[in-house]
């Protein structure tokens, strides 16, 4: 059948069979309720706790279709929400008799601070790798290092709560019922298919990907692509470290992000981009951050150690990477034939 063929079939029906298996064997899985005009239930949970992840899928997504790999994305993370704890924080005033928490700068500029140290992050792995000439791996795996050294830096090593009110609604506030975090990854989504699909971008990208030589001798600007997409990425990992930091009510360096960028490669590759670069789907990366929070949603609510969860994982990867592998596919077809 025609729909077989389409990019996004295997992960919705892997999402699917997922479902199934949380309808079948956890009770109310799909009951949704309505308390204070906010929608609630373990749909809507798995999806509010799964959006720094669609960010990061996001992001990644554009770097693995050009052959890259970036494994800084948790520091990243952990370095925007640091960023914007500092600047945030909450001073104690009282007001007429009432106590209340005020900014320490405005939370405007506090964030775009965050932002920018993120893309400041993203230019440092561009220039690295579409400059230097670095393999993606070890030019990433500095900043994975570095980054996290210089948040917990920042922190001295502590936990930095925040206590400004306003800066909750970004992980934990609600629009029209729904968690404000899947609007904020709905406009990133938007925006990225946009620019992939409405414009040259999407091509250039892709040609990169299946042959950077090829698409360089054919006019198009490797290297200033290349900058773009790991710019891109760290700044949709600085959106989801304010998302963490906004829902945790603090910024913690040395646990936030850990090992996000493993869960985002996972994504991605389950949403069926080819690891080895060219085909690519932004939509199919989102559903395979949807996949990896239903799986550990599922594992925890049977009861299953926590610790299995990695092992499922390692499991998943395993079998995504033998499906994209030419060899065993071949194999696998030869077999059935004879």
């Amino acid at each position: 059948m025609a729909w077989r063929s389409h990019p996004v079939a295997r992960p919705l029906v892997a999402l699917a069979l997922l479902l199934l298996v949380d309808f079948a064997l956890v009770p109310g899985f799909f009951n949704l309720t309505i308390r204070d005009g906010h929608l609630y239930g373990s749909l809507v949970d798995i999806a509010n706790r799964a959006a720094p992840l669609m960010l990061a899928a996001i992001g990644m997504t554009l770097v693995i279709a050009t052959r890259g790999i970036d494994i800084s994305v948790g520091a990243v993370v952990a370095l925007s929400g640091t960023v914007a704890a500092m600047l945030v924080g909450g001073t104690l005033v009282i007001e007429n008799g009432v106590p209340s928490y005020v900014s320490r700068i405005p939370m405007g500029y506090a964030l775009a601070a965050a932002i920018g140290a993120a893309l400041l992050c993203g230019a440092w792995n561009g220039v690295l790798v579409a400059g230097l000439k670095l393999q993606p791996i070890v030019a990433t795996l500095i900043l994975m290092v570095g980054g996290r050294g210089l948040a917990q830096l920042l922190t001295d090593g502590q936990i930095v709560t925040v206590y400004y009110q306003p800066f909750f609604f970004i992980g934990s506030g609600y629009l029209f019922g729904l968690p404000f975090s899947l609007f904020i990854v709905a406009v990133v989504f938007a925006a990225t298919a946009l620019l992939l699909h409405k414009t040259a971008l999407g091509l250039f990208i892709q040609a990169i990907g299946v042959n950077p030589v090829a698409a360089r001798l054919a006019g198009v600007r490797t290297a200033a692509l290349t900058f773009f997409v790991y710019v891109f990425c760290s700044a949709c990992a600085g959106i989801a470290g304010l998302m963490v930091c906004s829902n945790i009510k603090s910024a913690d360096a040395n646990n936030a992000g850990l090992l996000l960028e493993l869960d985002a490669i996972l994504a991605v590759t389950l949403g069926g981009t080819l690891l080895a670069g060219g085909r690519f789907s932004l939509a199919g990366s989102v559903i395979g951050a949807l996949i990896i929070q239903t799986l550990t949603y599922t594992i925890y609510a049977l009861g299953v150690p926590p610790e299995v969860n990695m092992v499922v994982k390692a499991v998943v990867v395993f079998l995504v990477c033998l499906s994209q592998s030419p060899q065993f596919r071949q194999l696998f077809v030869r077999r059935r034939a004879v």
